[in-house]
């Protein structure tokens, strides 16, 4: 497997923000997004190639039973991936898989024990047209559908996707770091969308815009 890190944190997003969480950063992505925080992990050669059972070695060491698979996209690697999640739930794992709407989960991310974190491209991205949003009605209520919002065209656009599709996932709207978290806080209560969560990447607050956390 190409894994770009492996560290020890809090998880920073989402529905299990605050958490600690061992992260496993897969290399590579085939989406190219302009806001992209870590595109150490999509680009260049600053990976290692490492087994399955070297992998999970790193994440046994933090004596952590909570694990999040990131990226780059992590479904690139699809089937080196399938088998390290498998060993994982095998063990009493607990998994969320951080991936983008243009790529179907394996079967063993829509288990109980995986919770599937997927991100709706808005247009500030610059991928929104790369999205599937067949999979956007597949997410279980147990996982989470994530908008990374911009700007307004971006808020309009996230709102048009509510509207039109059948999300029973919960729904994170989630500022692109450093953009103004009370207006898309004030936005979303103007517009009374109940079912939305507005969250910052709590990571990034504290320790600020660095890697390894």
């Amino acid at each position: 497997m190409k894994i770009s890190e492996i560290f020890f944190s809090i998880q920073g997003e989402g529905m299990e923000i605050g958490l600690p969480t061992v992260f496993v950063r897969l290399f590579a992505c085939d989406l190219r997004c302009t806001w992209c925080d870590s595109m150490y992990a999509v680009e260049g050669r600053d990976f290692k190639d490492m087994t399955i059972d070297e992998v999970k070695g790193e994440i046994e060491q933090f004596k952590c039973k909570r694990v999040c698979i990131t990226g780059g996209e992590p479904l690139i690697q699809r089937k080196e991936l399938e088998v390290l999640a498998k060993d994982l739930v095998s063990e009493c794992y607990t998994i969320v898989l951080e991936t983008s709407g243009h790529k179907d989960p394996p079967p063993i991310f829509w288990t109980e024990n995986c919770l599937i974190s997927m991100d709706c491209k808005c247009p500030g991205s610059g991928m929104h047209e790369k999205m599937d949003f067949s999979l956007f009605e597949k997410l279980r209520p147990e996982d989470q559908l994530k908008f990374v919002i911009q700007d307004e065209l971006d808020y309009e656009y996230a709102k048009e996707i509510l509207t039109k599709y059948q999300i029973r996932a919960s729904i994170i709207f989630q500022p692109v770091y450093g953009t103004n978290l009370k207006w898309l806080t004030e936005r979303v209560l103007e517009d009374r969308l109940e079912k939305v969560r507005v969250l910052p990447q709590l990571h990034k607050i504290i320790w600020g815009e660095i890697r390894g956390v």
